[in-house]
């Protein structure tokens, strides 16, 4: 059964991927594995030694500590959003289409928003 820091890791380290727009292929590339370990990874299924981190790190452009943030609420949280929701790809298409509309009618999106859900 896998760590929970590892997995904790592992999410972290697909959705900052996510984020940056690669495949678990072009990732494994930038770092010099296979696609399959980035696969193992992202479950927790395997741990990821410092180094590695630090070159998966690298790639994505972001520090290791990153990959850290929220470990602690993580363990304890409990919110109103389903499980984990950018794991979600529909969720993240979602983020990212939101964010490339100007700001102008991303907030009347965002009102639009308000309104419907307060009304289900």
């Amino acid at each position: 059964m896998p760590h929970p820091v590892d997995v904790h890791v592992g999410k972290r380290v697909r959705h900052r991927r996510w984020l940056a727009g690669m495949t678990q292929q072009q990732l494994a590339e930038s770092v010099g594995i296979k696609f399959q370990q980035i696969q193992k990874y992202e479950t927790g299924a395997n741990r990821i030694s410092a180094s590695r981190l630090w070159d998966i790190g690298h790639a994505l452009g972001v520090p290791v500590s990153y990959f850290f943030e929220g470990l602690d609420q993580s363990a304890k949280a409990e919110t109103s959003l389903p499980g984990d929701l950018l794991a979600d790809k529909e969720a993240l298409e979602l983020v990212r289409s939101y964010y490339a509309i100007p700001e102008q009618q991303r907030r009347r999106l965002f009102d639009l928003a308000r309104v419907l859900s307060d009304a289900a």
